[in-house]
This record gives C-alpha cells, structure tokens and sequence, in this order.
C-alpha cells in the first residue's frame, strides 16, 4: 500500500535528497493521517456515546487529536519548502519542527482535559454496554493504527525526518492505548467492576506522556542541539578522502532544518603544497559534501609544518601526554618558537564539554609530561576548544 501511495502522489519519490519529493512524501503522510484519523474518531464517538464508555471517548479524542496533529504536519511541511528571503537566508525549514512543537503542545492540551473527565468518572462511575459494534470499532482502530504506524514509518526513514518517525511512534502507541480500552470495556462487561474510568485516566495519562517527550524531541534541534555522531563522520570521511588532507579540527554543525544544514570546518595541510591547488581541492570537498549529504560546507585552511624534525617530535609529544590524560583529547595548530630561557609551545587543545572544568589539569599533566621527558626550557602556550 505505501508503495502504491509514492507511486500515485509522490513523483521520483526515489530521489529523496530532492527538497520537493521531501514536502511531497511529508504531505502525503499528512493527508492519509488526516482521513485515517477522522475515520477512526467518528467510529469510536459514536460507539462511545451508545456505551458510555468515557474510555473509547477519551480515545476518539485522542484519535481527533491524531487528525489535527496531520494537519499540522501538513502545514509544517507546506511552509518548510518555502525558498529563503532576505528575512530568513537560511529558508524555511524548522518550521518542519515547529510543527512537531504544535502537535506535542496540543496532545498535551488534550491529555488535560481528557484526565478532567476520567478523574469524573471515577467519582461518579457508570456502567459500560459492551456491543459488537463496540467490539469491531477497537479492533479495527488497532488494525488501522498498526498499518499508519508502518506507513509513517516507512516514510520517515525514506526522508530521514524526525517528525514522520514520532508520528509513527504516537500511532503506535495508540495502539496500546487502544487495546488498553478494549480490555476495559470487556473487563467491565463480565466483572462489572467500574474500572472504565480509571483505565480513560491511565490513556489520558499516556497521552500527556506522549506528549510531553514529543515536546522535548522538537525542542531541542530548535534550541541547536549537537550534530549527531553519524553526520559528523559523513563530514569527516568526506574531507579526511583526500590525501593532501593532513588532519582536521574545530568541526562545528548548524541544523536550520532538514536539507538545510551548514557547517564548518579547519583542514590542515602541507605548508610546502601550493595555496592555488589547496584552494582547488578544498573547493571539491565542499561541492562533494553537498553532493552526497547535502551539507553546506565551509573550509578552512591551515597550513602546518612538515618538515622540521624538531617540531614534529614535540607535536607528537605532546599530542599523546594529552591523549594520557583523556584519549578524547586532540591538538591542532601546533607552532614552536624557539627563544634563548626557553622555547613557547603554542597549541589549541580540543577539549570535551564533559571535561570543561579540568583546564587547568590537563595543562598542567601536559607540563608534567615535557619536564620529565625533555632536557629544554619549554613554556605551553594553550588555546582550549570544546567540542561535542
């Protein structure tokens, strides 16, 4: 069926790098959650109105809620296409997950109101009426969440998108809120316990739950959180291809949304090798990175000694007593400047966040190392970076 759908609405849906197949394929997943969802809430209000059931009610709520939550993808999609203005030269993108930010305030919003009428139930109970109607409602609910949990899925993997995939993840937890709801209703309808409305409260809660993570999943690339391990080794293994390519440092990632992401990087190269021919190369690892991971790469050139056997052996001291204090640690732009008391050692060190506060002990281990290993005067010259 979901091959069915791209081949029907989504042209060339196989070329996914494609901004327009992206709109298109988070459009259709919009649409399809739209009508998917009415369905099922229409079919479980009326079943619960007959039953009295607060619990299937509580779930055609959540079922409407599912409805207006595509259409906000819909419309999160339709704005993310726009083209960058003179307002906004990064384009449009994080409206992608400004949308997801609609959808968790709503479920939210919902789950409130639904525990209010849960929490009445359990005060004052009513009986439930179990039906076969009510029967085949659920299960068909179950069966069709089940297929648009696939369905979401599927398409947040083919368009690496976040919001298809928590999409798919609500659905799917709707399924257990739903079967939660048949158990009670059928539950209820042989032992007669008043449990209906406690079981709307525990979907209530589930909701709020769902929520509530689905808010701090969208917050955070809002907020600018950390490029993932997997995109910073694209970048790495896309610059670090090319021989002429000494080391790196200093990699920083700025997610304006997806298919818009811009980052930067120092490359260090042979000092000896011509500037024109590094420019060039440098050249062709930006346009390869956007090439195949549609990142906008800016490089930055560093052009590092080579050939004096001196500077080299204290590089490569000092870059493994780093590496004895934390293995995470690496240096770059190492310079030596040799004086008659004695000589500067001038380096940056790329230091974890985690170890921010050890400034001062990792310099001083550096230090520690040099004094016991060399017979020369040498004063550390230390620049910090923290990287993720």
């Amino acid at each position: 069926m979901t091959k069915l759908l791209l081949k029907l609405f989504v042209k060339n849906s196989e070329n996914t790098k494609d901004p327009k197949v992206r709109s298109a394929v988070g459009k259709l997943s919009g649409i399809t959650g739209i009508v998917c969802n009415l369905l099922l809430a229409a079919g479980k209000l009326a079943v619960g109105i007959l039953s009295g059931a607060v619990s299937i009610t509580a779930d055609a709520m959540n079922n409407l809620t599912d409805a207006a939550s595509s259409i906000l993808t819909l419309v999160g999609f339709k704005l993310a296409e726009k083209p960058a203005d003179s307002e906004h030269p990064y384009g449009h993108a994080r409206f992608e997950y400004l949308s997801g930010l609609g959808v968790a305030a709503l479920i939210v919003i919902i789950g409130f109101e639904l525990a209010k009428t849960s929490f009445d139930k359990i005060l004052h109970p009513t009986a439930v009426t179990m039906s076969l109607p009510l029967f085949l409602v659920l299960a068909g609910s179950i069966l069709g969440k089940l297929w648009l949990a696939a369905f979401n899925n599927r398409l947040g993997k083919l368009i690496q998108s976040g919001t298809l995939l928590a999409t798919a993840a609500d659905s799917r937890n709707d399924v257990i809120a739903t079967a939660a709801v048949l158990v009670a209703a059928t539950a209820e309808y042989f032992t007669k316990l008043p449990i209906d409305g406690w079981m709307g409260m525990a979907v209530a809660l589930f909701i709020l739950y769902s929520g509530i993570t689905l808010g701090k999943e969208t917050i955070s690339p809002l907020l600018g959180e950390a490029a993932s391990p997997e995109l910073r080794q694209y970048i790495i293994d896309t610059v670090t291809c090319n021989c002429c390519v000494l080391g790196w440092h200093d990699l920083m990632v700025h997610d304006y949304g997806p298919g818009q992401r811009f980052a930067s990087i120092h490359v260090e190269m042979d000092q000896k090798q011509d500037p024109l021919v590094c420019h060039e190369i440098i050249d062709d690892l930006e346009r390869l990175c956007y090439q195949k991971h549609g990142i906008h790469l800016v490089i930055h050139y560093d052009p590092i000694v080579t050939d004096d056997p001196k500077l080299n052996v204290m590089r490569t001291l000092v870059a493994e007593a780093a590496a004895g204090y934390d293995s995470r640690i690496t240096i770059h732009d190492f310079r030596m400047v040799q004086g008659t008391g004695h000589s500067n050692l001038i380096f940056d060190i790329a230091l974890p966040h985690d170890l921010a506060e050890e400034k001062k002990q990792v310099k001083a281990h550096i230090d520690s190392v040099l004094k016991e290993q060399t017979t020369e005067n040498y004063n550390t010259v230390v620049t910090f970076d923290l990287t993720d």
